[in-house]
């Protein structure tokens, strides 16, 4: 069923439109779930409780820059460092932001505000892909808040669960990483990344971001890389205007 024919169907009902939201998030949750299991083992290995874990990840909700925050934690913890790193890796966010500009334009600020707390990788893309489709089969407003909340809203507590649970079974688990967890992380991207493809031409700021990323991560110490890819694909994007 399409877009439209779903929106159509369902009349457009505040709770149908949540349900597609979560509906559509599910397959991604199942990819969530291992590497919140191995950030929560993780957390208890450097010390931290499954409190103070839910904490960080309920109120920082990131899971990029918790993973890195995580790696640097010591004891006493180097707070700047850690607070540094957490703003490069999370400024990835300032374009996620800046591509659901134009869609969130004309929502009242008690809706814009919530859902750019919820935003993460995941729902990002589900939400912006869903707003090109109704936009594309002619459906207004084309940005859907319900669905993108249903979709956020799933991740979020998933995500929070989830690394609380990894962080309760981290001493009996041991070190996840050996079960391949991890792995689940750079795949769960790749599904998203497929879901937003539409050419070889469109994709090549995708190939510069990567290309640079790889190398400012080989080179440069730090997080860089993030700030460096995410700059270089925007950069590559804007001059690659009108070629794709």
């Amino acid at each position: 069923m399409s877009i439209s024919q779903a929106v159509e169907a369902a009349g457009n009902g505040s709770g149908s439109e949540f349900r597609r939201g979560v509906a559509s998030c599910a397959p991604v949750l199942f990819g969530t779930i291992p590497y919140a299991l191995v950030l929560g083992a993780q957390a208890t290995q450097k010390g931290l409780s499954p409190v103070e874990l839910s904490m960080m990840t309920g109120l920082n909700f990131a899971g990029g820059s918790e993973f890195a925050a995580i790696q640097l934690w010591t004891s006493p913890p180097r707070i700047l460092l850690i607070v540094a790193i957490t703003l490069l890796v999370n400024s990835r966010h300032l374009l996620m932001g800046a591509a659901l500009a134009p869609f969130l334009r004309d929502l009242p600020r008690s809706k814009v505000f919530p859902a750019l707390f919820f935003l993460c990788d995941e729902s990002w893309a589900l939400g912006l892909a869903d707003a090109k489709r109704r936009a594309a089969a002619g459906i207004t407003p084309a940005f859907s808040p319900r669905y993108y909340m249903g979709a956020a809203l799933a991740m979020y507590l998933t995500w929070v669960a989830f690394t609380t649970l990894g962080a309760l079974l981290g001493p009996m688990l041991g070190h996840v990483e050996t079960y391949g967890f991890d792995m689940a992380f750079p795949a769960v991207f790749l599904v998203l990344m497929r879901g937003m493809w539409k050419s070889v031409s469109a994709a090549r700021p995708w190939l510069v971001s990567l290309v640079v990323a790889a190398l400012v991560y080989l080179f440069v110490p730090g997080a860089w890389y993030v700030a460096a890819g995410a700059v270089s694909g925007l950069l590559a994007a804007w001059l690659m205007t009108g070629d794709a």
